[in-house]
């Protein structure tokens, strides 16, 4: 009797090392599809890891999305297998829910799209320069969506590239009440002790709609302090 249950033992063993040997060996995705967010064929700056898309692959009876975080560059990269997609952009961003909202996706080799957005607001002309120890902003708030309301407008520095409302060393919030649409902007932002020995420092604006949490940013800038 003993022998036959260490037979069993042993049986049961090798056919769960099978399945493990069988599980590991699964191929992982090979195909890789990037591209930006744009407004009017240029990237939009977003929160690093904050915006998202989603991918739903056809053809799979349990349907669950892949999430695809954005750079703060509003760039995005999915390892995917080759099949047929629908990428939406997901809720609480910087800009306008579509009523046609997704985007079909026949991916047979490595792919990259632009993932056109109506931003609630735009930001350009945005200019960083020092003097002294203070970093003057000047950046024009365009208004896209004209239901839109703004709630804040900020200068962001950090000692990082990833600089945003989350990951920043400054924060100055500029007068809303006093913001005009299509005119520049000026703020001015002193930089505190931990920031003024360094060569250089990173720079951003963002503007933030009252219905959604997150900002629509400028392109981060590199401000060089020697």
């Amino acid at each position: 009797m003993m022998k036959n249950k260490f037979l069993t033992i042993i049986a049961t063993a090798s056919l769960f090392l099978a399945g493990c040997s069988e599980y590991d060996n699964f191929n992982a995705p090979e195909l890789t599809l990037s591209g930006k967010v744009v407004y009017q064929g240029k990237a939009l700056g977003v929160r690093n890891n904050g915006p998202q898309l989603e991918l739903w692959q056809d053809g799979y009876p349990l349907k669950s999305p892949i999430y695809v975080y954005m750079n703060q560059d509003g760039s995005f990269s999915a390892k995917l297998f080759a099949g047929q997609y629908k990428l939406t952009r997901r809720p609480d961003a910087p800009w306008l829910q579509q009523a046609t909202d997704t985007i079909r996706i026949n991916l047979t080799e490595n792919k990259n799209i632009d993932v056109p957005v109506t931003p609630y607001f735009s930001i350009t002309n945005e200019t960083f320069t020092k003097s002294g120890n203070t970093i003057n902003t000047s950046f024009v708030v365009n208004k896209v969506v004209q239901t839109a309301n703004v709630e804040l407008v900020r200068v962001y520095l950090g000692k990082s590239v990833l600089t945003d409302q989350v990951l920043r060393d400054v924060r100055v919030d500029g007068n809303v009440s006093s913001l005009v649409f299509g005119a520049p902007t000026n703020l001015s932002a002193d930089l505190p002790d931990n920031l003024k020995t360094l060569d250089f420092v990173y720079a951003r604006v963002g503007v933030k709609a009252t219905v959604t949490s997150e900002y629509v940013y400028s392109q981060v800038q590199k401000i060089a302090l020697r």
